[in-house]
């Protein structure tokens, strides 16, 4: 198994209150990058929400490739948007992408 760091990005339809951003990245927390080297390297955030409604998830996942990977983290973000209230026509998400890989040999 190889860890890859997987960012989707996405749109916010909906004005992303406090509630609903503290409810997305708590349920985000467990994938957040930051527990790999290149995370903390890197700086990277779980969430990033710009001012235009635009966002990125960015999710470690555990996967033996990378196909399999963004579709872990694919399941994971449309997970924690539905807990957080938002529908995929509310918050609708674009291609998900390796964006880093660590591995240990």
């Amino acid at each position: 198994m190889t860890t890859y760091v997987i960012t989707i990005p996405g749109t916010f339809l909906r004005e992303l209150d406090d509630s609903a951003r503290s409810t997305l990245v708590r349920h985000l927390r467990p994938a957040d990058p930051r527990h790999t080297s290149l995370g903390r390297a890197e700086d990277l955030d779980v969430l990033t929400v710009n001012d235009n409604g635009t966002f990125s998830v960015r999710l470690e996942v555990e996967a033996d490739d990378s196909h399999g990977a963004e579709e872990i983290a694919r399941r994971a973000a449309t997970a924690a948007l539905r807990e957080a209230g938002y529908t995929e026509d509310e918050a609708p998400t674009g291609p998900a992408a390796v964006t880093g890989i660590d591995t240990e040999f």
